[in-house]
């Protein structure tokens, strides 16, 4: 159920038994108690004694005269305050929003500044709703960025922080993989403290904790058409690359991690990606009962 219909409801007293269960289930729900607990201790400072049935009677017989009190009044409003302002924090408080894609699934988003991104399979991209102050987004996985120009955009990864003003460039983090790749514009990347620029049609990434800058001739990121491309990776980023995207396990045996593979293949058959990276390698392949595959290498 939507949280603020919920949250309208209870203030109205008006929920009913499906709907207090969907109330009750909400993360902020004990937020919402402190803030009627709150209000109620301001609200029960005062108490009233019940006066005698004579002293009553002798006050009905008197004039009364016109009285405000000003403690009891100031309670109220406190109370009041009190209320307001936690469903203003509530309210108000700074957003999230967050995109996550699963297995074989690519989502296109749309940022507040016009900007695009293309969220590639088993990644999740997140930013602040407060877009006017700073533009930036929080990057796990892969992405491609068509940003709008303006100003400083950031694309921060636990492996580091990659800024524009706007251009068009793609970037990678997963396990052990930092790459970032510059089709349009500059882009500008920041690892371990160190800036590196970055033009058209160069790219950055790290292998074995070192930063490598190369030269790329596409204009675009492969996996746009359902290809993955390779230049000069480790084998072993290779198969990680191939189990995420076909959700299998490859066991090696007699592999060298360390052989570096150049190659492309389509993303749409498992078999047709294997018999691509093993064949130039010399190594084999099966794909057993468990749906596991084992790779070896050529026997000595």
């Amino acid at each position: 159920m939507d949280k603020n219909y919920l949250i309208k409801k209870w203030l109205n007293n008006d929920l009913n038994s499906e709907e207090q269960k969907a109330f009750d289930a909400l993360e902020d729900k004990p937020f919402f108690n402190e803030i009627i607990e709150e209000g109620q201790r301001f609200k029960g400072q005062n108490t009233s004694k019940v006066s005698t049935f004579e002293n009553l009677e002798k006050g009905l017989k008197q004039k009364p005269e016109p009285t405000f009190n000003w403690t009891k009044t100031l309670l109220r409003i406190a109370a009041v305050f009190v209320i307001g302002f936690g469903l203003y924090s509530l309210f108000n408080k700074d957003q999230h929003s967050t995109f996550e894609t699963q297995l074989a699934q690519t989502e296109q988003i749309t940022l507040p500044d016009n900007s695009m991104v293309t969220l590639n399979e088993l990644s999740q991209l997140e930013f602040s709703d407060n877009w006017d102050k700073e533009r930036n987004v929080q990057l796990k996985g892969e992405a491609y960025f068509k940003v709008a120009k303006g100003k400083r955009f950031d694309v921060k990864t636990t492996s580091g922080t990659v800024s524009v003003l706007g251009t068009q460039f793609n970037v990678i983090v997963r396990d052990s993989i930092f790459s970032v790749i510059c089709y349009e514009g500059i882009v500008q990347v920041n690892y371990n403290n160190k800036i590196t620029k970055l033009p058209a049609g160069k790219a950055y990434r790290i292998i074995n904790g070192k930063p490598e800058a190369f030269n790329v001739a596409v204009i675009q990121p492969e996996w746009l058409s359902n290809m993955k491309v390779f230049n000069e990776a480790s084998i072993k980023d290779v198969f990680t690359s191939i189990e995420s995207h076909y959700n299998v396990k490859i066991i090696t045996e007699d592999v060298d991690n360390s052989i570096l593979f150049t190659g492309a293949f389509e993303l749409d058959n498992l078999d047709n990606a294997l018999k691509a990276t093993t064949k130039s390698l010399n190594l084999t392949y099966e794909i057993n009962v468990k749906n596991e595959v084992i790779i070896r290498g050529a026997k000595k």
